[in-house]
């Protein structure tokens, strides 16, 4: 159903107001309110993905300069917001917004122990707050053969537009679920049998040595600090990628895509 939206004070669009500022969008979402059970998703591909998994879309906005039709799996009883230059400046900061705005219902948390009754292959991250990276996880992790993505609490939001898009739209394909603060976390892991392995650049093993176990956990940590020294202390295997020249470590994202690689389960193996 469209309708033209003239001011950013209507307040059927309320909910996406705000995209600008990342860290007080992800707080609204999380703390209620407006926001309340509800996450922005950002671009065509995105909005298909995430019907394709059964989430709930609610309503969605699009720029009146936009040519091309909406994605076909949109269903026809959904409210589609048409926004002038003014508006959409108001939200996005440029008057032209190419990529669509979907606004969807959001989950239910996921217990962790649901997850880890059936994972051979889990990415725990530990203060991984920049979207862009947790996206990027999340997509090597969905590529590379992870069963489940856990969060401490100290990380970003997966369902954060940022990181949606980053993810390609695969956060929508992969189970994930917040545990408790690391290293507490990690008893979790244990009590079903995980070996965790700690990925840092003063590991004391090089990851190529390190045989697959039967269930394996990697552990990242945020961009800059890394993994905390409680966490590394808990860890099953601290293991490092072995770097040349004068390069100490890699983006915690390729960090994690090796070592995803590394203990993919192939055919015949």
């Amino acid at each position: 159903m469209e309708s033209r939206v003239e001011h950013r004070d209507d307040k059927r669009i309320a909910v996406f107001l705000g995209l600008r500022d990342h860290v007080a969008r992800q707080a609204r979402e999380r703390a209620g309110g407006d926001m309340a059970g509800s996450f922005i998703a950002e671009g065509d591909l995105v909005i298909e993905r995430a019907l394709a998994h059964g989430y709930a879309l609610r309503s969605v906005l699009i720029g009146e300069r936009r040519t091309s039709p909406l994605p076909e799996s949109i269903p026809d009883d959904v409210d589609v917001f048409i926004a002038n230059d003014a508006v959409l400046t108001e939200i996005t900061g440029r008057p032209n917004l190419r990529d669509t705005l979907s606004c969807f219902t959001r989950p239910s948390p996921t217990p962790p122990e649901q997850l880890l009754s059936t994972c051979r292959t889990v990415a725990v991250l530990e203060n991984v707050n920049n979207p862009n990276n947790l996206g990027v996880i999340i997509r090597n992790a969905a590529g590379l053969g992870v069963d489940a993505v856990l969060l401490d609490p100290r990380c970003g939001d997966p369902l954060y537009r940022r990181a949606i898009r980053a993810s390609m739209g695969q956060v929508f394909t992969l189970p994930h679920a917040r545990i408790p603060d690391l290293p507490d976390g990690l008893q979790l892991l244990h009590d079903h049998g995980i070996t965790t392995v700690a990925l840092t650049p003063s590991g004391t093993i090089d990851l190529r040595d390190v045989a697959r176990p039967t269930k394996v956990a990697v552990i990242l940590g945020a961009e800059g600090p890394g993994l905390t020294p409680a966490t590394l202390s808990k860890a099953t295997i601290r293991a490092r990628i072995p770097m040349t020249r004068s390069v100490d470590s890699l983006n915690v994202a390729n960090a994690a895509a090796i070592a995803f690689h590394h203990f993919a389960e192939r055919s015949g193996e």
